[in-house]
Order: C-alpha cells, then sequence, then structure tokens
C-alpha cells in the first residue's frame, strides 16, 4: 500500500512539475513575441507585423482550415475534381464539352454535401468519363393499348487518386425514363428531353460519388 501512495505522489509531482514548465515556457513566448511586436510598430516596421500576424492567423484559426499549413488541415476531407471526359461516340451528345462541364458541377455539389472541401492542391483527385449516353426505346402492347417506354441510359467510370496513385476505380450505371403516347426522351427536334437527361446525370453522378468515396 505504501509503495502505491509513493508511485502516486511521484507521477502527481511529475505532473505539476510538467505543468508549471508548460506554463512558464508558455509565459516566455507570450512576452518576447509582445516584446517583438512592440518592436516592430515603434521601428515603424508594420508591414513585417502584419504579415506576421496573418501567417499565425492563417496557421491557427480554424477559418482557413482548406489551408495546408493550418493545424486544423486535415487532407482526407479534402477532394479536387481533376477531370471530366465526354467519350461517348454516338448520338447527339457525343463529344459535347457542355455535358463535361454540366457533369463536373454536379459532382462537385455531391462532394460539398457530402462534407468534402474542394481544394486544387488536394491529395484526393477525382477524375471521371464519360463513357455511354444513348435512349434505348421499349415497346409494349398491352390489349388495345400502345405504349413506348423511353430511357435516358448513362454510363459514368470514376477513378480516385490519392497522391497521385491509383486508389480505386468504379464503373456506374444509372437510367431516368418516361413513359408517354406523346412525350419522348427525344423530342420532335431530334435532342434529348432535358428533364430526363437531368435526372439520369444526377442519379448518375450522385451514384458515383457515393461508391469512390466507402
Amino acid at each position: 500500500m505504501e509503495r502505491v501512495k509513493s508511485i502516486t505522489l511521484a507521477v502527481r509531482d511529475r505532473f505539476i512539475q510538467g505543468f508549471l514548465i508548460f506554463a512558464m515556457v508558455f509565459i516566455v513566448v507570450a512576452l518576447l513575441t509582445q516584446v517583438t511586436a512592440v518592436i516592430l510598430h515603434v521601428s515603424g516596421n508594420e508591414e513585417i507585423l502584419s504579415r506576421w500576424a496573418n501567417n499565425v492567423e492563417h496557421r491557427i484559426d480554424g477559418t482557413f482550415k482548406n489551408d495546408p499549413n493550418n493545424i486544423m488541415y486535415n487532407a482526407d476531407e479534402h477532394i479536387w475534381v481533376e477531370s471530366v471526359v465526354n467519350n461517348v461516340k454516338i448520338g447527339k451528345l457525343a463529344g459535347n464539352r457542355n455535358l463535361e462541364f454540366g457533369v463536373k458541377n454536379m459532382l462537385e455539389e455531391y462532394l460539398q454535401e457530402k462534407n468534402y472541401d474542394l481544394t486544387p492542391s488536394a491529395p484526393n483527385k477525382l477524375k471521371v468519363e464519360i463513357v455511354y449516353l444513348d435512349v434505348l426505346t421499349t415497346k409494349k402492347n398491352i390489349s388495345v393499348f400502345h405504349k413506348n417506354e423511353e430511357e435516358v441510359v448513362i454510363r459514368m467510370k470514376g477513378i480516385l487518386y490519392k497522391d497521385g496513385k491509383k486508389e480505386k476505380e468504379i464503373i456506374v450505371e444509372e437510367s431516368s425514363s418516361e413513359i408517354s403516347m406523346s412525350t419522348l426522351i427525344v423530342d420532335e427536334g431530334g435532342q434529348f428531353n432535358q428533364t430526363s437527361l437531368s435526372n439520369a446525370l444526377k442519379k448518375t453522378c450522385d451514384k458515383l460519388v457515393t461508391k469512390i468515396l466507402q
């Protein structure tokens, strides 16, 4: 019992000593910082003082947590959509650059919804390829009724890189369909129905982001 008590007292003393040393170091650093600030101010070097203060603020203020130099920066919470390439070979949207831009925006929105910060310097980079996009038509006859089902089908490939090395690769596919006698996914002008196309793109982007980050 006496030995346990002596060990407890020794640990307590060590803890107190450590705390006192930390407090003394903190006070000395604070005083030196204050003296340096006063000297810079008196000598007219306020620009250096301002630059130094901003540097310290960027390192400790949580507002700047997206900066890799900030103490709250977490690399795993940052990602960047490096590229979206439209490799669709047939159809009205083959090689369409606006489609690439739209998909990139959607991917970024879903990443932000999952609390990821979009940072160009992030170690995590996402590359996406639009592999397939087309309209499939299914005709059905039920009794005296005739029905067409027009479906936009989209397939995308996503590759996640971390520090320049391939981390994960997936392929996802989604679709959006409309069933009617008159309203088709491809309108009379030979263009994709925007609602169906948008729905299919959103579903595919959402699925890609969810699976690539699992």
